[in-house]
């Protein structure tokens, strides 16, 4: 699975939405299913999918789909188009 789908996919099966719905635009609490607790859920399921540590800054930092991106590429996960 390339690393985009992968990181959408993420995010579909945490916040229990969609695929269709989740896009580089959706944000921190854009949605109800994304409060403080799917947060944190939101960063086990991606330090475990892309085997990364994140930093607590970072995790703070992350408040949309763009800057997860953002994050996993500084991380050095090759994220296609």
């Amino acid at each position: 699975m390339p690393a985009t789908e992968k990181l959408y996919q993420t995010f579909a099966q945490v916040l229990k939405l969609p695929r269709d719905q989740i896009h580089d635009g959706l944000a921190y609490n854009s949605v109800p299913q994304w409060d403080s607790v799917a947060h944190m859920a939101l960063v086990v399921a991606l330090e475990e999918a892309f085997d990364i540590m994140l930093d607590t800054d970072d995790i703070i930092d992350m408040s949309s789909v763009a800057v997860a991106r953002d994050l996993l590429t500084r991380y050095g996960v090759a994220l296609d188009a």
